[in-house]
């Protein structure tokens, strides 16, 4: 017999969607009208029909629901390109798909083996939201390992999971009892993640509910590689970009560089162009100073810029010989390209230092050339030497001093006598240079022509009088610093005009040398001095003899108040000396008062100094009386 179909009352009810309870409604109005028994049982077997195709609405349009909800997610998501913002909806949205009161997300750590809590979702525990599971460790690590989804509506007493005491802590902090979790898949292989959505208490989640969460997983795996991809792309445009303009600014300072070299730019120069660039400060060291030595010998040795605290150091160097360094100050963080950029002005300083020291020993070989030429020959075309010299930026037609330097204190190995020699040639080379004189290198010594003009005496803390005594004692200094031991220096008598009179050159030097020998005779080494400053010696050290110049250095304050007082001083001294320095046997010679000699002597001696008396200046005040009284009887 064939089924009974429900009537129209069940139908009515099924197109209002009416709840389940109001299914029961026909059946208690047929019976309270007395319907038979057979009426009774069609409409029992109605509603059991109607009821289960209620049912199948229903579950047709709650998964038509969450269908609709999981496309609605998918396309939020594609429209996400931060990979922070994708993991939060993803969990946000798994939560509410499901309804529950926690969703989390674990991605894969493959380089530690393990995976970790990445984002959460209505949980308050700190120590959860920092959980770290180990593979085939609790729920999510067996699914993680397994790429298989799992469920549990009693977590805590679920044997199936290996419990370990930081998860079940952690889960039991949280609160945890219902979890279900499925894996994020890339390619339906390799496992990124996991994704869970649990609840506070025991709950049973259905088939189709883990059938949804997969299907999300599986929308969201793509979602996270996608935004992973973009990230990725943007961080290589942002480097991209970066290492272009960092390119570009290379770039630029190889054009600088090369300007400056071409022009024919310094050290200086070449630090100013880097420091702009860096936007830092660089300075260039020589010598180096101690605390940047160890820094400076490790570049040299490696090769490249190293970091010195907060400073950056490159050795400048060229031929294992090492010329000085370039010190980056205040910038700690240096990227590489701007490492070799530091790098690169060390180089183009090298050549710079290179290429003076080239020119700078050209400049003193014809320096050399042409004093040796003054020195060896005494005819020379006065024209073609005042060219030769003009282009060094000499002066032949004025005073000059012609002075020869010996080094002292070097004797020991030939190696570092050899190298003080060196150190003294550079030296006097460039104070020639600087003075606008010559040098030479001669006998084991250098020889140096320079003017008499602008010598300054630091003894008296400014501008002297020229003198080649003042001269030959700053020379002295000045060398005596510059090669690290003692220099002795000795000056001839001015040569006027060099140009003019080419023989004179000659003529002085042996006169410089002999003030040399003789400083070193008398214990002086490494001082300077001219025969002006040897008394009545320096009459023999120089070939003119000039006895009036003696006279006059000796005498020349007590023969002046002579002259204008109209004093004779000068018989007193005589008689003084004449009598054994004796004042009371000097005024029966004067045929004056003991007191008057006292009263001249005491003239004297604010004339001539306190120490006139002394023996080495007796002696060469009385050879200076005679030659004074020789004179003037030779003169008549």
């Amino acid at each position: 017999m064939p089924r009974a179909l429900p009537d129209a009352a069940y139908l009515e009810l099924l197109s209002r969607r009416a709840p389940a309870e109001a299914y029961d409604e026909p059946l208690a109005r047929a019976r309270a009208s007395g319907a038979p028994p057979e009426e009774l049982a069609d409409l029992e077997s109605g509603k059991l029909l109607a009821l289960r195709i209620r049912a199948e609405l229903e579950g047709r349009r709650r998964r038509e629901a969450e269908l609709t909800a999981l496309i609605e997610t998918v396309h939020d998501l594609a429209g996400l390109r931060d990979l922070d913002d994708v993991l939060r909806a993803i969990v946000q949205r798994a939560r509410s798909l499901l309804g529950t009161e926690v969703a989390y997300m674990t991605l894969t750590d493959h380089e530690r083996g393990d995976t970790y809590m990445r984002v959460t979702e209505g949980s308050v525990s700190a120590r959860f939201q920092q959980l770290r599971l180990g593979m085939g460790e609790g729920l999510g690590g067996l699914v993680a390992q397994t790429a298989r989804p799992y469920v549990t509506d009693d977590y805590p007493a679920d044997e199936r999971f290996r419990h370990t005491s930081p998860i079940d802590s952690a889960v039991g902090e949280e609160g945890l009892v219902a979890i279900l979790g499925v894996p994020l898949l890339l390619g339906g292989r390799e496992v990124i993640g996991v994704l869970y959505a649990a609840d506070r208490r025991a709950r049973v989640f259905e088939r189709e509910q883990i059938a949804l969460l997969g299907s999300f997983a599986a929308y969201a795996a793509v979602a996270i590689d996608n935004a992973r991809l973009l990230g990725e792309t943007r961080d290589a445009l942002a480097e991209l970009e970066t290492a272009n303009e960092t390119i570009e600014r290379a770039s630029d300072v190889h054009d600088r560089l090369t300007e400056l070299v071409l022009r024919g730019g310094d050290v200086t120069d070449v630090a100013g162009a880097v420091a702009e660039v860096l936007e830092g400060r660089v300075e260039f060291a020589e010598p180096v100073a101690a605390s940047a030595q160890p820094a400076v010998e490790r570049s040299r040795s490696v090769g490249y810029a190293v970091r010195d605290g907060d400073d950056w150091v490159t050795a400048v160097s060229a031929g294992g010989e090492l010329l000085g360094a370039l010190v980056l100050q205040g910038h700690p963080d240096l990227n590489p390209v701007d490492q070799r950029t530091f790098e690169r002005a060390a180089m183009v300083t090298s050549l710079l230092l290179l290429a003076r020291r080239s020119a700078s020993e050209a400049e003193q070989r014809v320096r050399g050339e042409l004093l040796d030429e003054l020195l060896d020959a005494a005819r020379h075309d006065p024209r073609l030497l005042r060219d030769r010299a003009a282009r060094l930026h000499a002066d032949l037609d004025a005073p000059h001093v012609l002075l020869s330097a010996r080094l002292d204190g070097q004797a020991g190995a030939d190696a570092e006598e050899s190298l003080g020699r060196q150190r003294l040639w550079a030296a006097a080379s460039h104070l020639a240079a600087t003075r606008r004189g010559l040098a030479a290198a001669r006998e084991g010594g250098t020889v140096l022509l320079l003017p008499l003009s602008g010598a300054d005496d630091p003894r008296e803390g400014g501008a002297a009088p020229a003198t080649p005594s003042r001269l030959a004692q700053d020379v002295a200094a000045q060398l005596g610093v510059a090669a690290g031991a003692p220099v002795t220096v000795g000056a001839s008598a001015p040569v006027p005009a060099p140009a003019a009179q080419p023989g004179a050159v000659a003529a002085a030097y042996p006169e410089a040398r002999r003030c040399v020998d003789a400083l070193r005779l008398l214990g002086r080494a490494g001082h300077g001095a001219a025969a002006e400053d040897f008394g009545f010696i320096g009459m023999l050290l120089t070939d003119s003899r000039d006895v009036g110049s003696f006279v006059r250095r000796t005498l020349g304050p007590v023969l002046d108040y002579d002259a204008r007082r109209g004093t004779d001083l000068v018989a007193t001294m005589e008689a003084y000396f004449a009598c054994g320095m004796s004042p009371a046997r000097a005024k029966d010679m004067l045929h004056v008062h003991v007191n008057t000699v006292a009263q001249r002597l005491e003239r004297v001696a604010r004339l001539l100094g306190d120490d006139w008396q002394s023996p080495e200046r007796a002696l060469e005040t009385q050879l200076a009386l005679r030659l004074h009284r020789l004179s003037h009887a030779v003169g008549g």
